[in-house]
Order: C-alpha cells, then structure tokens, then sequence
C-alpha cells in the first residue's frame, strides 16, 4: 500500500499569475493538495532565444508571485532543473497522478520538452491538463470555428483564485523540498533601465494607461518617443504571464465606458484580439520559427554580411533613426511596433540578410520576447509571407515624420545632438564646411551610409515582387490564407455590409 501522501502539482511557464490562470483552478477545484512549481530549464537558459534581461524578469514576477502567496501561508517551489527530472524527485516524496499547466505556443525546444514530458506521464500513469492560454487553441486544421471560440474565451469572465484553507503546501513544506534540488538566486538588479516584472507591475501600468496614457495612443503609437509612454507597456506581464490577456480586455471593456478617448480604447482592444490572431497562426504553424511560412521563399538565398549584421546590431548603420532604435532597444528592451517593423526591414531588405539572423538578437533584446507574435511578424516585415502587402520601410522617411524635431535620435545617438535638425536626420548630406561649422567630422564621430537607401530598396523590392509570381509563392500564398485568415476576413466582409 502507497502511504506517500498525493498531491497536485502546477507546473508554472508563462503564466506568472494566481488569477484567471486555468491550469490553477483546475488544479484547486481537485480538492486535493497543490503545489506550484517553476523550473529554470537548462533548455532554455542556454537557448539562443533568451537572455538575462528575460530571466531577471521572471525572476522578479516569481519574488511577486511569493508575496501574493503569503496570506494563504504558501510559495512556489522555484528550482533549477528539468520537468522530468523534478517529477521523479518529487515522486520520491508524493503519489503523483495528475499535473496541470496551460498549452504553451512556444519555441522548438519546449515543444520538443513537451513531447517527451508527454511520454514521461504516460509511462508513469499520470495525466498531464493543458489548459487553454489566452484564447489559443490547439490541433485546429483551420480558422472555421476559431473565431467563436476566441470571442467565448474572451467574454467569459476571468477565472478568480479561490484556493481551501492549507490545500496549497505551506512555506515549511516547499521549504523542506527545495533542498533536494538545485536552486537559483532570485536576486535582480532593480536600477537597470528594464521594465520590472510581477503582477504588482503590470497593474500599474494597466492602471495608468487607462487614467492618463491612453489619451493619445492612436495619435503617438507610431512615435518612437512618445509612444513610449502612450502606448500600454503591457506587453512583457503578457508576454510572460503577470496578467492574462482576458483580464486586460475586460478592464479596457470596462473603462471603454469611461473614456473621453474611445477610438484609442477601442484602438487597443483591436490590437489586443489581434495577438491571439498571431499566437494562434504560429501554433498551427510551428515551422515559422526556422523557415518561411511561404514554401515559395525558401528558395530566396541572401549572401550573409557579418559587417552588415554587426552595425545593425550595435547601432553603427549611418541612419540615425535605425541606429537610435537598436540602441534603445539593447539598452531598454523596447521598441514601438512600427520601429520594429523599420528596424526588421532594414535589416532584411536594406541590408538583404535573411530574416532568420534577426530572429535570434531581436528575441534576447526584446524584454516582451512571445514567440508567436515574433516569428510571424518576422516574416511579414520581411516580405516573405506572400499574402500581406510587401512594406519596405525608408528610414529618412519615417525619421521626418514620426521623429521631426529628432527628440528620440538626439537621446539614442547623442553624438548628432549638437547638429541642427535636418542634419540629425541625414548627417551625410553635410558638406565638408558644414562639418566645420558643428566641429563634426563623418566617418569618425558618426559613420557612413553602410547602404545606398534607393539602390538597395530597389532590387528588395524587384526581387520580391518577382518571386511573388512564382507558381509555388502562389499556392503557398492560397494555403495560407484559407488555413489562417479566411474567417477573419468573412469577418470583416460582415462588418463592412
């Protein structure tokens, strides 16, 4: 006879939270003793994909987390191992016959993790809930009924956290087990220029988007400076799990009502219906992460330039605009989405490097890395989806209009600030008297053009504009659409009529 006692373990991802979290309440309504668990993956601390800035972040939600937990007198068990691995330790201790998590639309590594966790349970008769993430849902063929079932999930009502007196383990309990384990500090350094993570964070922000910030967010959310405070912030306690995006919809539902400034209300929920959209395209299409989604452009061959990459990277391009984005975005971890898109077209058009040598820095850079808007949005701005519109982006162009007074370049490459304002704009047109007259010197206080703008955008743009001819660009381009946009625009059809 098994005297071990059982319990229910939670098994906690990018879902840093105890409210409206699935797997959670599914777990409590068992009745039976639950105890969170977070592992730092050696998979993923050593993956390509992720750096310091993210793991600080989780490291700070986790320290959130615990302080929620202290009223119902509990923590999260937070280690450093594999999933496996700690199962097995734990069954030392426990009868294990049920883990609960929510269905994670990730990289390769953790579907791969997923797979032979899967396994894992089977052999060892424990059954593995996955909940449903954010309205994603999984082994769909195509949009047919996708639709409703995102507006269901989004309408429901987020999920309370409503746990029995001591079902969760107490702090004595997850203490006596961390030493079986190896474990990780979860000290961060609070003064960098990050956002901070944690639930207590990522209501703030909601809170003062909607009481002050959202006043201008349809008119600054392509300004790379003002945007930075107009625009939400959400992205990363989404990213990560601080809050789900079902509770952020109702809230913004709720203050709709409010607003003086409906359009940018409205603006925002749009966009945040549109990240499922994305997050849902890259679950039935994981293959995006390495590979265009559009067959017909895996035949696209681009000679790679390390020289290239390197001053796209730190900021050395010789265009003021992108080399301000990039630096700000090493230095912040964010960037507005329309500078995104700039950034990712230089780099794959401009510059002409295949968007899969982006993918990797962009995700270690961006605080609010979420594979499925990054893989996408990767091959869209670089043109090799065959069905949206190709979009090569000029750096001049939208330095004059989204940055006039060059406000966001004078503070991300200080050594233009002292030129006047055309010139911040496009050093390079500078004659040799009017370097003079700003004790400036091109090549050696800022560099050359690393591209010619029209030369570059020219032959991008001929070369895509022909493949998107080709015979097999457009089947794939047929496939796509009718696997991952055709309910959207019957959608959109009703609307207008």
């Amino acid at each position: 006879m098994n005297t071990k006692p059982e319990i229910q373990i939670v098994w906690l991802k990018r879902d840093l939270r105890l409210e409206d979290n699935e797997a959670l309440v599914n777990a409590l309504h068992s009745e039976k003793r639950v105890l969170l668990l977070y592992l730092f993956e050696d998979l993923l601390l050593n993956d390509p994909h992720y750096s310091k800035r993210h793991w600080d972040f989780i490291k700070q939600s986790l320290i959130h987390l615990n302080n929620q937990l202290e009223p119902y007198l509990s923590k999260v068990l937070i280690v450093k191992s594999d999933i496996i691995a700690a199962i097995n330790q734990l069954l030392s201790k426990f009868q294990i016959k049920q883990v609960y998590s929510h269905q994670e639309t990730g990289i390769l590594a953790t579907y791969n993790r997923d797979k032979s966790f899967k396994r894992f349970c089977k052999n060892n008769f424990i059954t593995w809930h996955e909940s449903i993430n954010n309205g994603v849902i999984r082994g769909l063929k195509d949009r047919e009924h996708w639709l409703e079932k995102s507006d269901n999930y989004f309408e429901t009502k987020p999920l309370p956290f409503l746990p029995k007196k001591n079902q969760l383990l107490s702090i004595e309990e997850v203490s006596e087990l961390e030493p079986l384990f190896a474990t990780l500090s979860l000290h961060t350094n609070m003064t960098t220029p990050f956002q901070k993570g944690g639930r207590d964070m990522a209501l703030k922000y909601l809170k003062s988007f909607f009481e002050e910030r959202h006043q201008n967010y349809v008119f600054h959310i392509s300004k790379p400076e003002l945007a930075r405070f107009s625009c939400s912030r959400l992205s990363p306690y989404l990213a990560w799990g601080n809050v789900s995006i079902r509770e952020v919809y109702h809230y913004a539902q709720e203050k709709k009502h409010l607003s003086k400034h409906k359009k940018s209300v409205e603006a925002f929920i749009s966009r945040l219906r549109w990240q499922s959209h994305f997050v849902q395209k890259f679950e039935m299409e994981h293959t995006m992460e390495e590979e265009s989604i559009n067959q017909g452009f895996q035949k696209l061959k681009k000679e790679v330039s390390e020289d290239f990459q390197k001053a796209w990277k730190t900021g050395q391009t010789g265009f003021p605009l992108i080399d301000a984005c990039m630096r700000c975005l090493n230095e912040t971890g964010y960037l507005n989405f329309r500078m995104r898109a700039l950034v990712v077209s230089f780099f794959t058009h401009n510059l002409w490097q295949p968007w899969q040598d982006a993918s990797k820095h962009l995700s270690q850079m961006f605080l609010d890395f979420e594979p499925g808007i990054h893989f996408p949005q990767l091959q869209m701005q670089a043109g090799e989806t065959g069905t949206n519109m190709l979009r090569i982006y000029n750096p001049v162009k939208n330095s004059l209009e989204h940055d006039p007074d060059a406000v966001f370049i004078k503070k991300w490459v200080p050594e233009l600030k002292h030129l006047e304002i055309p010139f911040c704009h496009e050093p390079y047109l500078m004659t040799e008297l009017d370097q003079a007259f700003s004790n400036f010197k091109l090549g050696e206080h800022y560099p050359f053009p690393i591209v010619n703008l029209k030369e570059t955008r020219k032959k991008a743009s001929d070369t895509l504009w022909s493949m998107r001819k080709n015979s097999q660009v457009t089947k794939e381009g047929k496939r796509i659409l009718k696997k991952h946009t055709k309910p959207l625009l019957k959608e959109n059809a009703s609307r207008k009529n």
